[in-house]
């Protein structure tokens, strides 16, 4: 989220998440009605999301209660779930260190951000009544997704079709309202997907997430976002931030033209990474970048004195958000290509090839500035916020190729 910046943009900055894939398990490719699904999703998404209102008579407080701590009375595994997820700290120190000021100067911008990051009007300050701060600081809770008007939604049972089904109200909280919405990307693109006439740079959407994955292998063979991102119905959102996940959708390979080499030699080296299992671009927004480095190295791990050779998978903007500076990222099902080529003037050299990931790149930079310029009553949350980001970076291939 950037201060004075359209809130379409502010909204979706602070979700950095790797979308794409698929409903888990039994339902991964269910056939779904799109219309029924479109319909339900225009009621379910309408923004601002409404109040609550007042609990149906004889709901007891639990069943009232919005708070992702009832929910996980009865829900206890998904609660566990969630709250390691980053759905649970969208209102992390990032956002709400920019917030203090932004109130100040910019209510729209502020407003408009917690369109995604805390949806629920309950969860907004302006509404007095009933605003809940401790709801607010949960960001993006339970009912977010799956409450309107106290009454619960969800997707259809495993052993169920992929039907509409209505709730039984001798349940708890008078059961649930069922539907296949739950297991379509089309739900996720509400807060993943800016519209056609939105923030462009470029000629492209700086959120663009949906429509990546529409034009994806993973669309074409009926695999949603949900199966790679909430697998077995799982409700985690692991992406960028998440070695394992990232690894589950990357194949690193090293090739060298011959398997050894003299003193005196070339080293030609082609490294290739292919998104073998992401369903959109990778990385598919403009906060992570991911850095491939080939060097030689001597026998101790030391690189050579000018060996190294970069490449950086990125689409980097900058700070002000006014220009495209460059876009190398990766399409889903594509493939990124970096020939390496060193003379080897020693024996007893390998060739390194590290992938890194900087998952927060654009924040670490941006907060610095910010904090470099003021950062106001918020300085404190930025401080801890660009601490967070340094943190993130994580190695996910390294390999030596012996050369000599």
């Amino acid at each position: 989220m950037f201060p004075g910046l359209w809130s379409p943009l502010a909204v979706a900055v602070a979700l950095v998440l790797l979308m794409g894939g698929a409903v888990a398990g039994d339902t991964a490719r269910a056939s779904v009605d799109r219309r029924s699904v479109q319909e339900f999703l225009s009621r379910h998404w309408r923004r601002p999301i409404a109040p609550q209102g007042p609990p149906p008579a004889g709901f007891s407080p639990l069943e009232a209660s919005l708070a992702p701590q009832s929910c996980g009375t009865c829900h206890p595994a998904q609660l566990s779930d969630w709250r390691t997820a980053l759905h649970a700290k969208s209102m992390g120190p990032g956002l709400t260190g920019q917030m203090v000021e932004l109130w100040r100067t910019d209510a729209e911008s502020a407003r408009l951000c917690l369109t995604c990051h805390a949806p629920l009007a309950e969860q907004q300050p302006e509404n007095r009544a009933i605003f809940d701060a401790a709801l607010q600081s949960q960001g993006i809770a339970c009912a977010a997704c799956h409450v309107r008007e106290h009454q619960r939604f969800g997707p259809p049972r495993r052993e169920e079709p992929a039907q509409a089904v209505r709730p039984t109200t001798s349940l708890p909280h008078g059961g649930v309202t069922r539907t296949p919405a739950f297991m379509a990307s089309e739900f996720c693109s509400s807060c993943h997907q800016f519209e056609a006439d939105g923030f462009a740079l470029n000629g492209k959407l700086l959120e663009n997430t949906y429509a990546e994955w529409k034009a994806s292998p993973a669309a074409a063979g009926g695999v949603h976002c949900q199966g790679c991102h909430m697998p077995d119905r799982r409700h985690l959102w692991r992406g960028i931030h998440d070695p394992e996940m990232v690894r589950s959708g990357i194949a690193v390979d090293v090739v060298t033209e011959r398997p050894r080499h003299q003193v005196g030699d070339e080293v030609a080296a082609r490294i290739t990474l292919t998104t073998t299992g992401v369903g959109h671009h990778f990385p598919t927004y403009v906060t992570p970048r991911v850095v491939v480095r080939a060097a030689l190295v001597d026998a101790a791990g030391r690189e050579v004195s000018a060996s190294a050779d970069e490449r950086v998978i990125a689409r980097e903007v900058s700070f002000d958000l006014s220009r495209e500076l460059s876009d190398t990222r990766i399409p889903a099902g594509g493939r990124f290509v970096f020939d390496y080529r060193r003379r080897v003037e020693r024996p007893g050299l390998s060739l390194r090839v590290r992938v890194t990931v900087y998952p927060d790149h654009f924040y670490t930079r941006f907060f610095e500035s910010l904090l470099a310029s003021g950062a106001g009553r918020g300085k404190a949350e930025i401080q801890k916020a660009l601490d967070a980001t340094r943190r993130s970076t994580f190695e996910l291939y390294r390999r030596d190729v012996p050369l000599t």
